[in-house]
């Protein structure tokens, strides 16, 4: 029996509604799914109360960072042997960018994909479309230019050993090797995986650095395409000479986008507004999108 339990049960058995009595038996509940979806809304609001500039900053930062994934995978891939168990320990590295990310409080363009829609879906007016429009095109403009800076100089200067330089190589040329449909569906996990992390975090409490390891892990180890953390490994690649801009844009960065949205937006952002909402009237609230 649950403490939540103890408390309802002897405020049934004393015939009182003592307020004290209700307000401990709210705080020993764990965080439920609309607890959940209220902090979320709360923390997208707050995201869309940023300015233009304060996104640019952070986007660009936070595309920076990312690029540390890649590194840090390719300086372990580097100092491993050739052996099938190679991807389990060098995949460590993909969660490094998430960390920096994350902690750091900088903007990612995958986890807006699900905070800034969570106050969409619950007040669906024009104004809340334009102001999610505008930080997804800022956030993720500014991303890109981060992943594309950090390759820029990671191709440019001898800033790692030439062991690190082929693993680089060889990690970018995997990433943007299969056809474009497949890449699509591994954005498409990437975006569900991320955004999920994005939704438990708010419960995760001390054990927030656990879940982004694990997950961005397993993003990492299934060989799912992140568009920010995949940008600097396309971006990486055509400085090399080693891929076409048009194949990094067209064939990779592109089908990775639509696939991370999609998983962010329908796999967790509407089915877990739903869940959180259900039974509730009026709970999109009383405007539409062709209201103001």
């Amino acid at each position: 029996m649950t403490d939540q339990q103890d408390v309802s049960g002897q405020a049934a058995k004393e015939g009182t509604t003592d307020p004290l009595k209700e307000q401990q038996a709210r705080e020993a509940a764990s965080l439920d799914a609309r607890t959940t979806y209220e902090v979320i809304r709360r923390e997208g609001e707050e995201q869309l109360e940023r300015s233009t500039s304060a996104l640019f900053w952070s986007g660009l930062a936070g595309g920076l960072s990312m690029g540390f994934s890649f590194l840090a995978m390719a300086l372990i891939h580097a100092h491993l042997p050739d052996t099938g168990w190679r991807p389990l320990v060098s995949t460590l590295g993909y969660s490094v960018g998430f960390l920096i990310v994350i902690l750091g409080s900088q903007q990612l363009f995958t986890e807006d994909t699900l905070t800034p829609i969570i106050p969409l879906l619950a007040r669906r007016t024009m104004a809340h479309l334009r102001n999610v429009l505008r930080l997804w095109g800022v956030v993720l403009v500014t991303n890109l230019t981060g992943g594309l800076l950090f390759a820029l100089l990671l191709a440019s200067f001898d800033v790692v050993e030439p062991a690190v330089q082929r693993s680089l190589s060889t990690l970018a040329r995997e990433a943007m090797q299969h056809p474009l449909q497949a890449t699509f569906f591994r954005g498409l996990y990437a975006g569900w995986l991320i955004a999920l992390m994005a939704w438990m975090l708010p419960n995760a409490d001390t054990a927030r650095i656990p879940v982004i390891v694990v997950m961005t892990y397993l993003v990492g180890l299934g060989g799912f395409a992140h568009v920010v953390a995949g940008s600097s490994e396309a971006f990486y690649a055509v400085f090399r000479g080693e891929a076409s801009l048009r194949h990094a844009v067209s064939g990779f960065l592109l089908p990775v986008l639509a696939g991370n949205i999609i998983g962010g937006l329908t796999m967790v952002a509407a089915l877990n507004h739903a869940q959180a909402t259900s039974g509730e009237e009026g709970a999109a609230g009383p405007e539409s999108v062709n209201g103001e």
